[in-house]
């Protein structure tokens, strides 16, 4: 049975809004207590007074590092942000001729200059991003494989970071963090060495694009 005070620590530290709130001192602890309490009260299966919920508020803001605006590294030189739009996300179960539908479909998408295409395999799943225009082509060659989800209307926004911040803790909550306050949802995150690419609706691709813009511009 979790204690109140390991509930409250598990709820403030997956919303990006409490955490920083909290860390900076700019929550009113009783009011967010009282918000607090429906929810403890259901998960814990027990009564959970106000002033035991604000303790534990009070203890966890001061064990929480100072929270400070981590500076975020760009690359130094032009077109730190692009965008690539069209793009379609595919994502299948894997099995035992998911390597082979792979290589197939690079093979076949190589050739068609303009297009873009990339898959990711993960533990159980196979995730194929790429130009809406590929899309009858990885239904050929996945035909015969579990199609788990299929997204259309796909933006990608890449932002250029510099090699340093491979080693800047934090760099990535910053960046993430910020679109969170504006409500962006991200449907997926790319990351290589100094590029982390954001996949998200078309809908979205202008609220998103502002706030990153706002980091190049620092």
């Amino acid at each position: 049975m979790l204690s109140i005070a390991t509930k409250v620590e598990q709820i403030v530290m997956e919303s990006a809004f409490l955490s920083e709130g909290l860390g900076r001192g700019l929550l009113n602890l009783s009011e967010l207590a009282r918000q607090l309490q429906p929810q403890l009260q259901s998960d814990l299966w027990k009564p959970v007074g106000q002033a035991a919920v604000v303790m534990a508020l009070r203890r966890l803001a001061e064990r929480m590092p100072q929270q400070k605006s981590g500076e975020i590294v760009l690359a130094h030189r032009a077109g730190e942000l692009s965008t690539r739009s069209e793009l379609m996300i595919f994502t299948y179960r894997y099995s035992d001729q998911t390597y082979d539908c792979q290589r197939q479909l690079l093979a076949l998408a190589a050739p068609q200059r303009g297009t873009f295409i990339t898959v990711t395999r993960g533990v159980n799943e196979v995730m194929v991003i790429c130009s809406r225009s590929l899309h009858a082509l990885v239904d050929e060659v996945f035909g015969g494989e579990q199609e788990l989800a299929r997204l259309e209307r796909v933006t990608a926004v890449t932002l250029h970071l510099a090699p340093e911040t491979c080693y800047t803790p934090g760099v990535y909550h910053a960046i993430l963090k910020r679109l969170a306050w504006e409500r962006i949802n991200l449907i997926n995150i790319i990351c290589t060495y100094t590029e982390l690419t954001l996949l998200l609706e078309a809908s979205q691709t202008g609220a998103a694009f502002s706030v990153l813009s706002k980091i190049v511009a620092q």
